[in-house]
This record gives C-alpha cells, structure tokens and sequence, in this order.
C-alpha cells in the first residue's frame, strides 16, 4: 500500500532498504526545499519488518516505545553514495539536557541563534521561507534527525542520493510536519527568502548545530525587525531589519519601548531612530553601557549609563535616595540642589548629572561592582585646616599661645628707650661742650 504524506514526516518514514526517498513536487530548474516535496511511503509487510529490525538497519514507527532510544553519534559528511541513515532519538535520561539549549530563529534578520541557557553560543545565517510561502512562526523542538536524506523528483521518479548534487545536503532536523532545517547545495541562497517554509543552512553550519543539539530541543520562530542586545562588556547595541514579509511596520516609538527595556531608550535622539527605521540595514549601533544602579543597598529605578567615556546617573534618583531637593535651571542647564550646584543633562525629560558630580550635588560617591554601580554616602569632613605658606596644616580651632610674641615685643620696646635715652644723654653732654667754649 502507498500512503503520501507531507515531506517533513521523516521519522514515519520506512523502506526495507534503510534508504528514505523524498520526492519533489518541482522540476529540475528550481531546488526545492523539504516544503516544496512529498513523500510516497511503502508500508513494510511483517516479513519485512522482522527483516530490518534483524538487520538492525531500520525502526518501525508502529512498534517504538514511547521512551526515546538512544541517539546514534554524529557522522561526518558521506561521499554521495553514501546511504540514509536515521538518527535515533536521545534516551528519556538526557532529556533534561537537552533542554538547556534552546535555538531560535529570527525570520526578519534570516538568523539562527543557538543559546545554552541565556547565553548565545552560536549564530548562522539562514535562507527561510519565500514572502509567498513563508516560514511559520512559533514554538516547536527538533522531532527527528536524519544523516544523508535522498531526494526523489516526482516528476521523472528519479532519485538522487545523499552527495553534492542533493538539494537537501547532508543533515535534515524536523520540527513540525512538513517544515525543517536542512542543509543545500545552493550556499548563494542563504541569506536570502528563497524556501518554500523550510531553514536553510551552509552546510558546515547544519552539520555543525547537528551535532550540538538533542532530540527534544526548542525551537522558537519569531519574526522581530528590531533586535536589541546587551554584550559580555554591558554595551547595548540595536538593529532594524528589513520587513521582508511585510508583516511588521514600525515607528519611533515602537523602537524606543524596545530600547526602554534595557534603559538606553534616552540616550539615543529620536531623530538618529528614524533615520534608522528608513535604513533598515541590520546594522549594529552601539549605544552605550549600562549598569544596575545601587545607593546605599538599594536598587534605583532608572540605571547608571556609560555613553562616550562619561558616567550619567539619574538626578531624580539620586535625590529621593539622598532626601534632597533638587531643581533645574534649564536655560543654564544646571542642577541646583540643596547641597551645591552642577552641570545637568536632560536627557528625553530626564534629568542626569554625571558621576564626579554626584558629591557636590547629593554627597554621594559611586564605583563600578560586579557589573553593578554602587554608591554610598561619602563622609562629611569635621574640620577645618587652614594652610600656610609653607602649606603646613594647623588646627584651627587650636587656641594660638601669644605670651612669648608679646613678651619678646616688650624686650624691643625695653631696648628702644635705651637706645633713645643714650642718644639724648649723648646729645646733652655735646651741648654743655660747646657752652664752656664760648
């Protein structure tokens, strides 16, 4: 008996050879995806059925329990004559390791991304689905892996094997029905909408993510033209993409809530964000570093940004924190505050001083801690100095000792009425002289 089922129903698929047959629904000028084929399947007799389970060649779909076998190791690329062979699913015991990774593919940036846990350890570039016959999104995991699928044109019934000239190259990772991610012998079409639903890969790169992930694995399908992520280093750096299926129109707003989530939306000008709307080139911008902001243990709303070499804190924050008022001189773009006065940013109708001013306005000094940015109150000075020329400190709340200035002044003035008093009996006895003379 003959059953035709959609193409991406690998694992269902059984012929007494080992050897699984796709056939194509195209001719031999277009190069079909998975999509674009159907399947003719022979359903095995029970004969046959002892025979390759003997064999060890095949599984039969109807007698496999519900546990998943264990998986086979991954095979390097076979020349194209090689046979298909089918991977066989992980045991129910690394399924929860299977779990930690998850891929993720983004339609608009024609991306693949395999994380593992929150961190993305690997990222490909992907042909997906035509504007016409586009790639479904939403979530599913890989149901089947398969080495060297072989390609059947349904058109002429002739097969061509798992080698160079295979439209599906070498690895095929099912995720739902008749959709999956496969290799191509058309590497100029990746990067590009060019399937009929399907994920295309380079063939390194299928067969390297073949290896790096389990039977079980999520897989998640969003269509996202904007794309914000935060690096090892805390920068932020956004992109906009194309709208390739139309299916996402975008304005400034829309863009800022994104931006909002990682606290940069204020330090990038609207007018730079609808210039890049009007691109839409994919390109990476970096905006700025930012940290968690911390005043004396507790957590601020709004965080502490690094754009340019320069630390901007959030004034109002860091008012509340410190109980201490604060106003803004707008035209002289100062902030005057209860404490001292400082040059001010505003920042989209919010306030930032940067970080060497954070004592002057609020007594508060800040430094960077674990990714975070930690401030506390700085200890206020008792007393005062004052400094003498030759810049030596002195108390100056000390009482000065003038007794011995005074009495040395005295002697002075002693010495003085003598110097005088000689001077006049000097100036008497010159006198008298010239008296007896005459």
């Amino acid at each position: 008996m003959l059953k035709n089922i959609c193409a991406g129903l690998v694992g269902a698929a059984l012929l007494t050879s080992g050897i699984s047959s796709y056939v194509a629904a195209e001719q031999a000028d277009h190069v079909p995806t998975f999509a674009d084929m159907s399947v003719q399947i022979k359903e095995p007799t029970m004969e046959e059925k002892a025979a390759a389970i003997a064999a060890g060649q095949a599984q039969v779909a109807a007698q496999q329990p519900k546990a998943e076998p264990e998986e086979k190791a991954a095979q390097p690329a076979p020349a194209p004559a090689a046979e298909n062979k089918q991977e066989k699913p992980a045991p129910v015991e690394t399924e929860k390791q299977s779990q930690e990774r998850k891929i993720s593919i983004n339609l608009a940036a024609r991306s693949l991304a395999l994380f593992e846990g929150n961190k993305k350890i690997r990222l490909y570039p992907i042909g997906p689905g035509k504007a016409s016959t586009p790639t479904p999104v939403g979530y599913y995991k890989i149901e089947s892996k398969d080495y060297n699928p072989t390609w059947t044109d349904p058109a002429t019934g002739r097969s061509i094997p798992s080698g160079p000239d295979c439209p599906l190259g070498y690895r095929w990772m099912q995720i739902r029905g008749n959709y999956g991610i496969h290799g191509t012998n058309r590497p100029n079409s990746i990067g590009h909408y060019v399937s009929n639903g399907c994920i295309r890969l380079h063939e390194k790169d299928i067969e390297a993510l073949f290896d790096l992930v389990k039977i079980g694995t999520p897989v998640e399908i969003t269509y996202n033209r904007v794309v914000v992520e935060k690096l090892d280093d805390n920068t932020v750096v956004y992109y906009i993409y194309p709208d390739g299926y139309g299916w996402q129109n975008l304005n400034v707003e829309d863009v800022n809530k994104w931006l909002a989530g990682y606290g940069v939306a204020n330090f990038v000008s609207n007018e730079d964000i609808e210039a890049k709307i009007n691109a839409s080139d994919g390109e990476p911008t970096y905006v700025a570093k930012v940290y968690p902001l911390y005043v004396n243990g507790e957590k601020m709303k709004n965080k502490a940004v690094e754009q340019d070499g320069v630390m901007y804190l959030p004034a109002i924050d860091l008012a509340d924190a410190a109980h201490v008022n604060l106003g803004w001189d707008a035209a002289a773009q100062k902030l005057i505050s209860t404490l001292g006065t400082a040059p001010g940013v505003d920042k989209k109708d919010v306030l930032y001083c940067k970080a060497a001013d954070a004592k002057t306005l609020f007594k508060l000094g800040g430094t960077l801690d674990n990714n975070n940015y930690v401030m506390k109150f700085v200890p206020v000075e008792t007393q005062e100095t004052v400094t003498t020329k030759t810049d030596e400190k002195i108390d100056a709340t000390q009482k000065i000792d003038h007794s011995a200035e005074q009495a040395e002044a005295k002697n002075d003035a002693k010495a003085d009425v003598k110097k005088e008093s000689k001077a006049e009996v000097k100036g008497e006895s010159k006198q008298a002289k010239e008296e007896k003379t005459k």
